[in-house]
């Protein structure tokens, strides 16, 4: 039996960090595994520009502790408004790693995101000539959609014909909820890549719903039935190139993941990296797991790879339930938090 693994040290291609004292208790939990991250722009108000990726860039960085070389890559909220030449100028001087696509109101602070894909041929166009990759919250939230069938719709109506419309155009479909997205994925690559979270790997909608409302386990997109993560297993661990790790990390305040209604996100950065060891583990996958953590991301975004390493011990060991905030704000109630896990981040 396997009880300790070295892999390169990897990275996180989904990452919310919020901002204010939010982002400066929440960056560190990423910084201590990862090389680098994704950091979501759905602030209040949006990273809309490459001036306002730069700045955010900044208090990112500012907020890394003592020492830590981890690096935050941005990403552009588009919105019906987006210049392309912004776009194009963020990308030339190392600002914008991706653009990223929200349809309107499909999650926290999405209100101002796109309802007409059509709006946004000029910006697709460029990005798909300098080679600046589109990831996306592939969601279809017209109001007469099922909530569960939102994935398979936004891929229906949405993702398939935009992967037509512009061939060259490297795309990234966000956290990956059912067997539709993963065999999509399969079929499109190398256009289309997808990222996977560990609550993903973990949960089903009965987790949320089936032994009383979970709001700890609320998120969006919702997780769906047992066949679609095993079908999530399963590529996660496949070794695959399409897939990799996007943790989808998003904090609430405790009070606002306790209300009606709950705030939707699962705030993972503390145990993620244990809890992809853990399921790969499981899966008698452990040796795949580097290609998934650590490789597969920076290929399909034109990154190479980190330097260093990280090394995982079979260990148990509680994660602490919350996240202390400054401020009002409190705490922040971290996933698996307050159970087990079976492995670690070797100090």
């Amino acid at each position: 039996m396997t009880e300790r693994i070295t892999i390169r040290r990897p990275d996180d291609w989904h990452v919310h960090f919020r901002d204010g004292a939010m982002m400066k208790a929440c960056l560190p939990e990423t910084a201590r595994v990862f090389g680098r991250a994704i950091a979501m722009p759905n602030l209040t108000p949006p990273v809309r520009t490459a001036a306002d990726a730069v700045a955010y860039r900044e208090r990112l960085r500012a907020a890394r502790p003592a020492g830590s070389s981890f690096e935050p890559l941005m990403t552009c909220y588009l919105t019906h408004d987006t210049d392309p030449d912004d776009v194009e100028r963020g990308f030339r001087e190392g600002v914008f790693t991706a653009l990223k696509l929200y349809p309107a109101h499909a999650t926290t602070n999405a209100a101002e995101g796109v309802t007409d894909l059509n709006k946004l041929d000029r910006v697709f166009e460029r990005a798909e000539k300098i080679g600046l990759p589109l990831s996306m919250h592939g969601e279809e939230v017209d109001p007469d959609i099922d909530i569960f069938d939102r994935e398979a719709v936004f891929i229906d109506r949405r993702l398939g014909p935009l992967t037509e419309k512009f061939p060259g155009l490297k795309m990234i479909l966000e956290h990956l909820t059912t067997a539709v997205a993963v065999d999509f994925v399969r079929a499109r690559f190398p256009q289309v890549a997808g990222t996977i979270t560990a609550h993903h790997l973990e949960l089903t909608r009965t987790d949320m719903l089936g032994h009383g409302m979970r709001p700890d386990f609320y998120c969006m997109p919702v997780a769906k039935t047992e066949r679609d993560r095993r079908a999530i297993v399963a590529a996660a661990v496949s070794g695959e190139a399409c897939y990799f790790l996007g943790s989808d990390s998003a904090p609430h305040p405790l009070a606002r993941k306790r209300a009606i209604p709950a705030a939707a996100g699962i705030f993972s950065a503390p145990t993620a990296i244990e809890i992809y060891a853990d399921v790969f583990d499981r899966e008698g996958a452990l040796d795949r797991l580097e290609a998934f953590a650590s490789l597969n991301g920076p290929r399909h975004y034109g990154i190479a790879p980190n330097e260093g390493t990280i090394t995982l011990e079979r260990v148990a060991w509680t994660p602490p339930e919350t996240l202390p905030v400054d401020g009002p704000e409190a705490c922040i109630p971290v996933y698996r938090g307050g159970g087990r896990l079976n492995w670690r981040v070797a100090a």
